[in-house]
């Protein structure tokens, strides 16, 4: 009895050996990322560095046929809670083109393993605003399960098929990162060329066809105010590849003119022109005898034009075709180079030529002249060749087509004439066959960026003030008032006027809000009604004192205290503002601030005080130009400010009589 209870616990003790064997096995991170995780991390200057990447290593093996096989490897260790949201293994591909072979994680906690593999995996489409698309997100998460201190590392191997042979691949993203490392193998004779962008000094090593750039101890971006996007500071590496003359089906670019070349290659042809869709075009400009009022009849027909977008054949070059102009206009759809063809097709109706043009959105600095690629640009608008009797602060010059207005038609609140703020500066192809070189994207002046308010106020012998206010907002201080009226209630919008008007006088309340948009004139006005009890302060019945800037700007800019990283970003922008406030009965002015001037090369503020026929006139004005500040006159910017903020500050002493 003794001796057949003595084999089955040593039978369950043997499973027991043998299953935590197994699941050892099953668990057992790979060499390179325990290597990985026994990598010290250095303490940073910054506060706030949610996860570090310990290694970003990038291969990738380019075979005769141009079949691209990529192997991504990946390891960080978060530092602090928030990093937990970094623990993501992530591969993109294309569904026509592309084959996932593998993707697998590991999550190390307090020297325990955990692996991640096809149970895990959740496949997703990329972009959840496009109708259909061929990209796809496959990915594990193990967000959930990370924590401070663990260790998160994922491996994919992805097998691609593409007519393109150039590449990316970013050092870093927004964390810090200790070793970051792109290999490229190519067959015998093939040449590759390479440029690091926001870095200096990274040159690959090179063995035969193999090439290899790494960089190390990479120190975080942290997140600042006004600072350019992370994609403009972190270093990222673009190559380019030629094959030999024999081999490859790759597509290559050694010039802008080669791009442009293919650019217009593939798009000139989408413009195609019905009976229908000229009859339309004709319709829309009927009555209208400049080329301007015609061109802004066709741009807000085509910004009207519901936003869609269906991504088919990006690997083979899909992803940069418009689709048929007349395909576009009969289904009354389309994504951002669809509505710019089909605008270029309407004005081939009216014998006015355009030209589609090739720019990335959201970061203005992102596209480098050094690299001739489409793989730089995101986004499609439209460039109009127009005569000297068009006058607009959106015309560039081009070298070979002449004066071009530059237009978005895809963004629904920037009129004809304006430029989306993300895009102006930005370097841009003019996608024509004689394009030799990118184009500077239009920077719109402060004047065309402004806002202009008026105040009338009463304020009674007990320090309640009363009045109106009226502000009219053109440029782009116009698109984001009318974009942040049409995307939000009615409710939700007085909520946003009244905390608005509460923070230049506390506790004030709006009894009356309109607002009037005039897109086509590029012009937004709100009017408000308000009262605040309490604005000024009553001191033992003699004294008031009250501030004159009773309503504060709509745009603040903010500073942060400590060392500066990044350059500080001012876009160019005008700011004026006249109250009339009218004095309580039995009160003169006691004290009054002076006025005064400030100047600096990035903007000019003005303040004035004056007394007239019983009412305190108060104005000031700010105007700021475009620039990007370096680190080292970061102090000159919040003095700058902090002399506006003072001024803005400054009170006002009544006395009574």
């Amino acid at each position: 009895m003794r001796l057949k209870q003595f084999s089955v616990i040593a039978s369950w003790l043997l499973l027991l050996v043998l299953s935590g064997s197994v699941a050892s096995a099953q668990d057992k991170a790979p060499d390179w990322l325990t290597r990985a995780a026994s990598t010290s991390v250095p303490s940073y200057d910054v506060q706030g560095v949610p996860a570090v990447q310990l290694l970003n290593e990038e291969s990738v093996t380019i075979s005769n046929d141009g079949t691209v096989l990529r192997t991504v490897r990946r390891a960080l260790k978060v530092l602090e809670r928030g990093g937990r949201e970094e623990a993501i293994a992530r591969v993109i591909y294309q569904t026509d083109s592309d084959k996932v072979r593998s993707l697998s994680a590991w999550l190390i906690k307090k020297g325990v393993t955990k692996e991640y593999g096809k149970k895990e995996v959740v496949d997703i489409a990329l972009t959840d605003n496009d109708l259909y698309n061929e990209a796809r997100s496959r990915f594990i998460s193990a967000e959930e399960e990370a924590d401070a201190g663990d260790v998160f590392g994922f491996e994919s191997t992805l097998e691609e098929k593409t007519i393109f042979s150039q590449f990316t691949f970013a050092f870093q993203y927004d964390i810090p990162s200790i070793q970051s490392r792109f290999s490229l193998t190519m067959p015998t004779g093939w040449k590759a060329e390479s440029v690091v962008f926001n870095a200096t000094g990274v040159t690959p090593s090179i063995n035969g066809s193999n090439y290899v750039w790494e960089m190390r101890d990479l120190k975080p971006i942290p997140p600042e105010p006004a600072a350019p996007e992370w994609t403009s500071l972190a270093p990222r590496l673009s190559v380019s590849v030629f094959p030999t003359a024999s081999t490859g089906g790759l597509r290559t670019f050694a010039s802008w003119n080669e791009v442009a070349k293919w650019m217009a290659e593939i798009e000139d042809p989408q413009a195609n022109v019905n009976d229908a869709l000229a009859a339309k075009a004709q319709d829309l400009v009927k009555g209208l005898s400049t080329e301007h009022e015609r061109i802004r009849a066709i741009s807000r027909y085509v910004q009207a034009i519901q936003y869609i977008s269906i991504q088919v054949g990006v690997g083979r070059g899909g992803g940069y075709t418009p689709r048929l102009a007349t395909d576009v206009f009969s289904r009354s759809y389309g994504d951002c180079k669809d509505k710019a063809n089909l605008m270029r097709a309407m004005l081939k109706v009216l014998k006015i030529d355009s030209y589609l043009v090739s720019i990335t959105a959201d970061d203005p600095m992102y596209v480098r002249p050094e690299w001739p690629s489409p793989h730089q640009f995101n986004h499609c608008i439209i460039a109009i060749k127009v005569s000297d009797a068009t006058q607009s602060p959106a015309v560039v010059t081009h070298s070979s087509l002449g004066r071009l207005l530059i237009f978005d038609p895809t963004d629904p609140y920037t009129p004809l004439d304006d430029l989306p703020m993300d895009e102006q500066g930005s370097w841009a192809l003019i996608d024509h066959r004689d394009t030799t070189e990118l184009t500077r994207m239009p920077v719109m002046p402060a004047s065309t960026n402004r806002v202009e308010r008026t105040i009338q106020a009463t304020l009674s012998p007990f320090g309640e003030v009363s009045g109106n206010v009226f502000e009219r907002s053109l440029g782009q201080s116009a698109r984001f008032e009318r974009s942040r009226r049409k995307r939000v209630s009615e409710a939700d919008y007085k909520i946003i006027i009244d905390r608005w008007i509460s923070r230049g006088a506390a506790g004030a309340t709006t009894t009356k809000i309109e607002a009037s948009d005039d897109h086509q004139d590029g012009k937004f006005d709100l009017r408000v009604d308000f009262a605040a009890p309490r604005y000024g302060q009553l001191m033992q019945g003699q004294l008031m004192v009250f501030k004159p800037a009773i309503i504060g700007r709509l745009d603040r800019l903010s500073f942060k205290d400590g060392k500066r990283h990044s350059p500080y970003m001012i876009e160019a922008t005008s700011y004026s503002e006249r109250a009339e406030i009218s004095l309580p009965v039995g009160f003169k002015v006691d004290e009054m601030p002076e006025s005064s001037k400030v100047s600096t090369e990035f903007g000019t503020y003005s303040v004035d005080y004056k007394v007239e026929g019983g009412k305190l006139i108060f104005s000031r004005s700010l105007t700021l130009n475009r620039a990007a500040v370096p680190i080292e006159k970061y102090d000159t910017v919040k003095s700058f400010f902090g002399r506006v903020h003072a001024a803005e500050q400054s009170p006002v002493v009544l006395l009574k009589q």
